[in-house]
């Protein structure tokens, strides 16, 4: 665990965020796995308890605090109930579409939308991912064009997280073409907009209680004031953010990583075989010797990283490489703590299962771990 990263401020916090994660999120993760969608009434329980909006300056409602510190501890708890669903939606909400509104949103937009996301009245989403579109970006097809005052949206997003739940999707949308080549934009699209719809939610490997869809755009008309950030520069406006939401994506991978090694060790301490506990045999307590060295030194890299992020230090091409290598750990740690859980490892009422199955998306959602690599072999590459 950690060595001087929490201060005592995070402690109390992890107090009251262990509260909440134990009374209004626990006893409800089988029934939100089996509904496939996370009640909105958590939503609002965190906000009464000021786990929402951290980072939102206090006149918008929110907390004000530039120290990601405190989102580290929430995902922490989180993680150690099995609560990645949650903590998927969560994320989008906190540290993405906060963080453009926060960073690139009018006057009027914040007012609008950022109390009630502290609120938790309000979930938002994401649009970057299409049919045809993964983690290439460029290939966006989804059109924004200007007709007097309003943006006219036309075409499909796939694989959007709260997409089935979101008062308010972030829709990356091609706005024109610069040298040759597409540009896009953000805009902000409320969902009671005529013209938007979506698919039922998407029924995935894992992450069952996190709703994703597919959402429709059909001349979906919004005010030219929904514009977020400079019309064309919307690829600028993500390479400003990739920091905060690859960090992000790479502490819930070590948060996760964490949590199955404490449920493994509980296991093998408990669990016996040829009249001996499991983790008495030699070669397991070597692997789990092996795994929790990995994760202490991914933790303390990461703790470096959130420090630089908070000073406005952390580049995007680090960040990827803290994504890649967190969210592929959590893939060793899960499977190898899966496995010494023999057939019971297997069984949906163990969370090591669960975590099996919420965790692999992780080298995957938010680009691609061979994209983190192409953007760090690219860095090399280059003669600058």
């Amino acid at each position: 665990m950690s060595r001087g990263f929490y201060e005592a401020d995070h402690e109390d916090f992890r107090a009251l965020a262990r509260r909440f994660v134990s009374r209004d999120v626990a006893p409800h993760l089988d029934r939100w796995e089996r509904e496939r969608l996370v009640d909105r009434r958590v939503w609002r329980a965190a906000a009464e308890l000021g786990l929402l909006g951290l980072r939102t300056p206090e006149r918008y409602g929110g907390g004000g605090s530039t120290d990601y510190r405190f989102r580290c501890v929430l995902t922490d708890e989180l993680a150690r109930v099995g609560a990645a669903a949650f903590a998927s939606g969560l994320a989008i909400n906190e540290d993405i579409v906060a963080g453009y509104l926060i960073a690139l949103g009018t006057e009027e937009q914040k007012r609008r939308w950022l109390p009630g996301m502290a609120s938790g009245e309000v979930v938002t989403s994401i649009a970057m991912s299409e049919p045809g579109v993964g983690s290439d970006l460029r290939g966006i097809a989804t059109t924004a064009v200007r007709r007097d005052d309003q943006w006219v949206i036309n075409g499909a997003k796939t694989f959007i997280t709260n997409g089935f739940s979101s008062d308010v999707v972030l829709v990356a949308a091609r706005t024109g073409e610069r040298e040759g080549r597409p540009t896009f934009s953000l805009i902000l699209v409320p969902t009671d907009t005529p013209g938007f719809s979506r698919g039922p939610k998407l029924r995935k490997l894992g992450l069952h209680a996190q709703d994703t869809a597919e959402l429709y755009f059909d001349e979906v008309a919004v005010p030219g004031g929904n514009l977020v950030g400079e019309e064309g520069r919307g690829f600028h406006h993500l390479t400003r953010q990739l920091p905060l939401e690859r960090l992000s994506i790479a502490w819930r991978g070590l948060a996760g990583a964490e949590a199955a090694l404490g449920w493994t060790v509980d296991y093998t301490k408990t669990r016996k075989a040829f009249g001996q506990r499991i983790i008495d045999f030699q070669h397991t307590r070597f692997r789990l010797a092996e795994l929790v060295t990995e994760v202490d030194v991914t933790r303390a890299y990461l703790e470096s990283l959130v420090h630089e992020l908070d000073e406005g230090r952390l580049d995007a091409t680090t960040a990827a490489k803290a994504k890649w290598w967190a969210t592929e750990l959590q893939q060793r740690v899960v499977t190898a703590c899966l496995q010494m859980h023999g057939g019971y490892g297997y069984m949906e009422e163990y969370p090591i299962a669960r975590a099996f199955a919420d965790g692999r998306v992780q080298t995957i959602v938010g680009g691609t771990t061979e994209i983190m690599k192409e953007i760090i072999g690219r860095e090399l590459a280059s003669d600058r």
